[in-house]
């Protein structure tokens, strides 16, 4: 069996730097991510073949990435160091029940790793939840800032292009949360205690964040609404209010996101906010069509440790294609996308993402593969080889 593995890796193994130096930095990734691979893929093995795993769900293995071709541009200046082929996700992730009421999730980055002592900063969540009935839980470890928003709910792999905030946000932080969901499973508050994106700001100094979160769903309806209260200086907030709000007709979906922020109550209207909205179509379970805008506009009331600098004032419009070859409604595993966005207006963040005048062309390939599933079906076609041989 390791051996089988060990093969099946191997033919992964690629060039995973996106946003880090290359040369040998990349190829000692790829082997330390290999060596966990086949790690992890063997331990699979071993429980699947005991079925100890499916008893107790104690480990579930997921890997996925995703591939692009970018050409990006400025004023139609072609952008090298933002065009070409690249590695833009490589995560893993596990998740299962270590105990009754007790459950965990893990996801790791490997794409942007420099150096080992970067491990920590790459681990986009590591959390440990304790259910003691239906309606309660408790989770406490690194988490997902509970910020209200589609855009911002959405795995980033599965996103193309986004609003100014979605890509200044540091919303991967230490804390923890309490949440209770109505017997109905309809509708979740949930208060998230937390690092505020803003540490960074200060590293002698720790700021804290407090999120207070609902998400509901009626009938066609789902929203996703938040009041946070993000830390930047000693006694100071940055203050959002986020509502997230989806719309469900058939094979079509309709996002319409909305959000202000400021350090003061009356900096919440019109000075400092983002909009951003989506329409997408499925068509005959493989194609799904998209167009999408975000309007980002930071007034001057903005703190400046968000990465939104006052003055800025941008839009972004475009649209895209997703084909899905496995076929089937809800088969995600392996996806081709293209698609295209381009930017009005001005962003005074001379290192921001959404810049006036700037065109964003991608085109890639995602895939997604259950680790222990696939090694039950490779373990149950060598046993069945077997049985026919005698």
């Amino acid at each position: 069996m390791w051996a089988v593995c060990s093969r099946y890796l191997n033919s992964m193994k690629r060039d995973l730097m996106s946003n880090s130096t290359k040369g040998t930095t990349t190829m000692s990734w790829c082997r330390r991510m290999l060596v966990l691979a086949v790690a992890i893929m063997s331990f699979s093995a071993a429980k699947a073949q005991s079925g100890y795993e499916k008893d107790n769900e104690i480990f579930k293995v997921g890997i996925e990435a995703r591939f692009d071709y970018l050409n990006q541009a400025v004023d139609g200046v072609h952008s090298k160091a933002g065009s070409g082929f690249k590695v833009r996700y490589f995560n893993l992730r596990l998740d299962g029940q270590i105990a009754s009421k007790f459950t965990y999730s893990w996801r790791q980055r490997f794409n942007r790793a420099n150096s080992f002592s970067e491990f920590a900063q790459n681990t986009d969540w590591l959390t440990l939840t304790y259910k003691p009935t239906k309606n309660w839980a408790i989770s406490a470890g690194k988490q997902v800032l509970m910020i209200g928003g589609w855009e911002y709910d959405r795995a980033p792999m599965d996103l193309y292009f986004c609003s100014e905030f979605w890509n200044n946000v540091n919303c991967y932080q230490l804390g923890a949360s309490v949440s209770y969901t109505t017997n109905s499973g309809n509708d979740t508050i949930l208060f998230q205690a937390s690092q505020s994106p803003y540490d960074t700001t200060s590293p002698d100094v720790d700021y804290y964040a407090f999120n207070l979160y609902w998400s509901g769903t009626h009938g066609c309806y789902t929203a996703l609404y938040s009041l946070n209260f993000m830390q930047y200086a000693p006694g100071k907030y940055d203050k959002y209010v986020a509502l997230g709000n989806q719309f469900k007709f058939g094979d079509a979906t309709l996002q319409v996101d909305l959000m202000s922020r400021g350090p003061k109550l009356k900096d919440l209207l019109f000075d400092n906010f983002s909009i951003m909205g989506e329409f997408s179509y499925l068509v005959a379970d493989r194609v799904n069509i998209f167009a999408k805008a975000t309007y980002d506009k930071i007034g001057s009331s903005a703190v400046v440790a968000s990465g939104l600098f006052p003055g800025t004032e941008v839009t972004r419009v475009g649209g895209g294609v997703e084909y899905y070859p496995m076929g089937g409604k809800g088969n995600r595993d392996v996806r081709l996308h293209a698609a295209y966005a381009y930017n009005f207006g001005a962003n005074t963040n001379i290192d921001g993402t959404a810049v006036g005048k700037g065109s964003y062309l991608t085109v890639g390939l995602t895939w997604r593969i259950d680790v222990v599933s696939a090694v039950e079906k490779l373990i149950d076609k060598v046993a069945q080889k077997r049985e026919n041989k005698f």
